[in-house]
């Protein structure tokens, strides 16, 4: 007779945990901004106990960064459309459409109060914006790749992601599609 392995089913619990303890973060960031919850009113919002929290996430700070990389990723992913052009219109209006979303104020001010909570908040604000920088110059160097002239990733950040930001941020939106494809000419002249 042979032994019988567990059947890992893709999802799951863990999945389904993961998910909700996510969303509880996110509405927490909502309703009450950065810095004002405790992993306990995540864990008392998601309906798991805070030590499932701190087991797989360490601290508030990496369960904050985990919620945004996986948001980022799922939401905004980097496309590869078969050209530049098309690769830098795609991903910013997918961005657009991201931090303009129900969540996304609170997703963006996130991402700006990481940075600015001490040694643990700086790490995770470090690793958020070098894991997308990655992502970003992936996608440039494929279209070097392939032959065309591409900026450099500081110029993506400059010239197409910072001013929807500071958009958003300042309550400036709309983010039209014409405004969105207006920042992706600039760069690309």
């Amino acid at each position: 007779m042979s032994e019988r392995q567990p059947v890992r089913r893709p999802g799951g619990r863990s999945a389904r945990v993961g998910a909700e303890v996510h969303q509880a973060v996110t509405d927490l960031i909502s309703e009450r901004g950065y810095g004002n919850f405790t992993v306990g009113e995540v864990a008392a919002r998601a309906g798991v106990a805070d030590s499932s929290i701190y087991r797989r996430w360490g601290n508030l700070e990496s369960l904050l960064t985990d919620v945004l990389l996986t948001r980022l990723n799922a939401q905004s992913p980097m496309p590869d459309t078969g050209s530049l052009d098309g690769d830098l219109r795609t991903y910013a209006a997918t961005v657009a459409r991201e931090i303009t979303g129900p969540d996304g104020l609170a997703v963006v001010r996130l991402a700006v109060a990481l940075s600015n909570n001490g040694q643990q908040g700086m790490r995770a604000g470090d690793l958020l914006r070098a894991e997308r920088m990655r992502q970003l110059q992936a996608m440039l160097d494929r279209a070097r790749d392939r032959g065309e002239r591409a900026p450099d990733a500081f110029g993506v950040l400059d010239h197409i992601l910072a001013p929807m930001y500071i958009r958003v941020l300042f309550g400036m939106v709309p983010l039209t599609p014409d405004y969105v494809d207006g920042l992706v000419d600039r760069l690309l002249l």
